[in-house]
């Protein structure tokens, strides 16, 4: 499942607001530090935070899949190499335990319950 993508309610009301101080003057400067120059920067700086942000959201996603993938494909090779070990030596075989299958004469055997009688 890819995970969500972020965005900012602070940067859509901040791209807003820029365009009506650019409305109001294109380079108004209310003080050395308030400009409208200075607002664009930080605007501007905030949206390839969050370009660069979702574009890793989508970079681990894939590489999620790729390790699932890998996860998969190793889990079904892991099975062919024992049932590979059990058709070359057989399932009761000190070396069918050693790659990690139980043995057939260690297994237990599912004991039934009998049902009490009711009466």
């Amino acid at each position: 499942m890819a995970r969500q993508k972020r965005s900012s309610r602070v940067l859509d009301k901040a791209q807003r607001r820029l365009s009506g101080v650019r409305s109001i003057n294109d380079s108004l400067e209310l003080n050395p530090k308030l400009t409208a120059q200075n607002y664009s920067a930080y605007i501007n700086s905030l949206n390839s935070k969050l370009n660069a942000y979702n574009q890793a959201l989508s970079e681990i996603d894939a590489l999620q899949s790729e390790v699932n993938e890998a996860e998969d494909f190793l889990a079904q090779y892991s099975e062919q190499m024992l049932l590979g070990i059990a058709a070359e030596f057989g399932k009761d075989s000190i070396e069918y335990e050693k790659a990690g299958g139980i043995r057939k004469r260690d297994r237990k055997r599912p004991t039934r319950k009998v049902a009490a009688a009711v009466g």
